[in-house]
């Protein structure tokens, strides 16, 4: 008999975020009218956050097998292979909508979400990285005036033609979720005692009222150690662990992540979790504890959904049923209802299998870390999840039907109509260029105190990046995070890239740029790229304009995947970034792991010693394609946004093979020590690179002349521009024939471009300085750019 309950009608379906055939379906299911115990497990495991209904048919076009996978997406978290018995867990994934909510506490739990999915499978986490999009924290952010466009001869892109300037009130909620967001990452990382040990932080206006909030977190294991979340054996117990539960983030998932923000918002702060990273260290100790006694069968974390998902997925993927009885989950608060049980996301919880008979070994382990751990239900052969109170059963539902058989649409998809005579003129335009030798040291300033390009020391120093003392290159150090393995010569770098500017003005280009440069930074920091993971950010998917950014977004990772060697092993779709029914850019991130086979080759991105020579790599057989490419290239540039205040033209053209070349040749480059250091091009160009590999180490600078035509006719595309396959690197002199002839090997251009000094920095150009002052004022303005926005916000 189902317990009585409030009585479930079409409204309160509707409610909860059920469509008429949704809801229609669940009956069908059922064979009767649900319980609203029941209506809330549907409404939350057929949500768009849990059941991807919108996403999975694009999905499958990824490549998801690779030499290093053993396990792609469909569990907890991704496994690679990385030798000597060994294997690395990771995974991205967003907390986006709490953040904006409750910016400390949905930027910690989201944190602590990610380390979960790790240690879930019997991995010990070594690291967390943090990709993050704000809006924007200065007063002189301001969105291009038509005048200013017709100017400089552009069509805008129309969410960036308002021509408003920020105001006082947005900078100053703009201020408030950085720094709840940044305290929220710190705090429970430094708490639980995992290094924060990278990322990436970027400001756009379409991020000020739906920031991004991406967490991907790394762990290792001996493969035999690896667990996954499949019940087996009917009669086994199902045991409860960790915190109790309470009533915060019930419906966290499915009415607060999948659906778009609108003015009542706020008042959802009940709907975000609360996190205790102390808690989840005891969490993570007592766990991997218990795998070791053989006595766990299977293992599930309480994220999402809570113990809806955790219960119903742990059955459906062993082809059984759980019955549970709710009398028995230990709550902090009283008079919780079987609805609120099943659908609390509160913190630090896990539901495992343990072997029949053994019991007291597992809650043995837990009390001795001071957890609780209950026997709350039992594997059953029926396939179904049953969840019983006091006896009287609350809900009884296929445990299939529920985690597997939830709605898969085909969504409409249409490229955007009314930007479609913008785009196409925005394509063929190009920005108004300087004449050859005008003095450029005042934009460079301009550009390097831009808030994107800008140090993030601010930001990361309030993250231990060292803890657990694996940590060889962190925050800063080098394009890519890299982690030595103790017991082994070998070392794991991992770096997380995404432009959600070029991938509104061209979404699958975008796409591709952001699996390239990811993978290039891995390169650079010496190791070779070996698989993937990624957090898809987009739109409200009902509109088919977003859809078809996805769908171009999928398009465009799948391809650079196959080409890269990149497969993808996991990650997590965002939808409904929107707020009053303006969408953040489409922003794929991507996430990369590469295999550094001696630790000792890693390499830095800043330059070491003076006298060094400054080569500029370039994997690209040929460079550009021709003037007007490489200066309608420049109109999406930061150059372009931060100097003409210009978001228009197209990406930089994409050679997927001169990437792969440029990767082969730098990952061989540091196996020979061969270089000192090596920074990837990206955003700013080749002259914010040059100065960034200056600012890693007191006192050096660089002389650089560049001597280009056809191409790059003008010194602005020929520094700023953000064309890929390139890397800075340096090399003692007696080094340069080697790095000639491996750069030859490899197809790869190496054109010696400067010095390593310890005087002015000096950028000429066809002869000409466009780029010259001290190296001291360059840093000053790139260190304190954005303390000073923070402070005056």
């Amino acid at each position: 008999m189902i317990e009585t309950e409030i009585k479930v009608t079409p409204q309160i379906a509707a409610e909860h975020g059920l469509s008429p055939e949704e809801y229609a379906r669940t009956q069908k299911i059922l064979g009767r009218v649900p319980s609203f115990t029941e209506l809330g497990i549907f409404s939350v495991m057929w949500s768009e956050h849990c059941s991807y209904k919108s996403s999975r048919v694009h999905l499958k076009r990824l490549p998801t097998r690779g030499t290093h996978v053993v396990q792609g997406p469909g569990e907890n978290a991704g496994v690679v292979d990385i030798g000597d018995g060994m294997v690395a867990v990771f995974k991205i994934e967003s907390h986006n909508h709490p953040s904006f909510v409750e910016p400390f506490q949905g930027a910690a739990t989201g944190v602590g979400g990610i380390l979960r999915d790790i240690f879930t499978m019997g991995a010990r986490p070594i690291a967390v990285m943090d990709s993050l999009r704000f809006g924007p924290i200065t007063s002189g952010a301001k969105a291009p005036s038509q005048t200013e466009l017709e100017t400089a001869r552009l069509k805008p892109c129309p969410d960036d033609a308002s021509g408003a300037a920020v105001t006082a009130e947005e900078i100053a909620r703009n201020r408030h979720i950085l720094d709840g967001v940044i305290r929220g990452i710190g705090f429970y990382g430094n708490c639980f005692g995992v290094p924060t040990v990278g990322g990436e932080v970027v400001f756009e206006p379409c991020y000020a009222n739906n920031p991004l909030v991406n967490a991907l977190a790394l762990g290792i294991c001996r493969r035999e150690e690896l667990f996954f979340a499949k019940a087996r054996g009917a009669g086994n117990p199902v045991i409860y662990v960790g915190a109790k539960t309470g009533r915060d983030g019930i419906h966290g998932a499915s009415l607060l992540a999948s659906a778009e923000f609108s003015e009542e918002s706020q008042q959802k702060r009940p709907n975000v979790q609360m996190g205790d990273p102390f808690m989840e260290k005891l969490l993570l100790e007592a766990c991997l504890e218990a795998m070791r006694t053989g006595a766990v069968v299977a293992i599930q974390d309480m994220g999402a959904a809570g113990l809806t998902s955790s219960s119903s997925e742990m059955a459906s993927r062993g082809g059984l049923g759980i019955e549970i009885d709710l009398a028995r989950v230990p709550q902090r608060e009283t008079g919780m209802t079987p609805y609120e049980i099943m659908l609390s996301e509160s913190q630090e919880r896990m539901l495992l299998v343990a072997e029949r008979g053994r019991e007291r070994e597992v809650f043995d382990v837990f009390h001795k870390w001071g957890l609780d751990a209950v026997e709350i239900g039992r594997v059953t052969e029926d396939g179904i999840l049953r969840v019983l109170n006091h006896g009287e059963v609350a809900a009884a539902i296929p445990a299939h039907a529920i985690a597997e058989e939830g709605p898969r649409y085909e969504r409409p998809i249409a490229a955007p109509s009314v930007a479609a005579e913008a785009r196409a003129a925005a394509a063929g335009a190009s920005v108004p260029l300087a004449a050859i030798g005008t003095d450029l040291s005042g934009n460079f300033s301009r550009l390097l105190a831009s808030s994107t390009i800008a140090s993030k020391h601010w930001i990361t120093e309030q993250y231990d990046s060292m803890v657990q003392t694996n940590t060889t290159f962190g925050p800063g150090a080098g394009d890519a995070a890299v982690l030595r393995l103790k017991e082994s010569k070998r070392a794991l770098a991992l770096a997380t890239d995404g432009n959600g500017r070029w991938g509104f003005l061209a979404p699958r280009l975008g796409a591709m740029h952001a699996v390239a440069e990811a993978a290039r930074n891995v390169a650079c920091s010496g190791a070779r790229p070996i698989a993937a993971t990624n957090c898809l950010n987009f739109g409200n998917p009902e509109k088919p304009e977003v859809m078809w950014q996805f769908s171009e977004a999928i398009d465009g990772i799948a391809e650079a995947c196959s080409v890269l060697e990149t497969p993808i092993t996991g990650g997590n779709v965002s939808f409904y970034n929107e707020t009053l029914g303006r969408a953040i850019y489409p922003t794929p991130v991507l996430g990369v792991l590469g295999l550094i086979e001696d630790a000792e080759c890693a390499l830095g991105s800043g330059f070491a010693d003076e006298g060094d020579v400054v080569v500029l790599l370039d994997g690209a057989v040929e460079n550009g394609g021709g003037k007007a490419a490489a200066t309608k290239e420049l109109a999406s540039s930061e150059y372009a946004k931060t100097i003409y205040g210009i978001v228009a033209g197209e990406p930089p053209a994409i050679d997927l093979a001169a990437e792969k070349r440029l990767i082969d040749c730098l990952v061989a480059l540091a196996a020979e020590r061969a270089v000192r250091s090596a920074h990837d091009v990206s955003d700013g160009g080749m002259a914010v690179s040059v100065a960034e590999a200056c600012f890693g180490r007191d006192g050096l600078s660089a002389e650089i002349s560049i001597d280009a035509a056809g191409a790059e006719d003008f010194a602005e595309a020929a520094l700023f521009g953000e064309r890929g396959a390139r890397a800075v690197v340096s090399i003692a002199p007696a080094s340069l024939a080697r790095l000639n002839e491996i750069a030859a090997q490899y197809k790869v251009g190496a054109q010696r471009i400067g010095t390593v000094t310890r005087g002015e920095f000096r950028i000429q150009y066809q002869g000409a300085p466009v780029i010259q002052g001290s190296i001291e004022s360059f840093r000053r303005v790139w260190s304190e750019a954005l303390p000073k926005a923070i402070e005056n916000a």
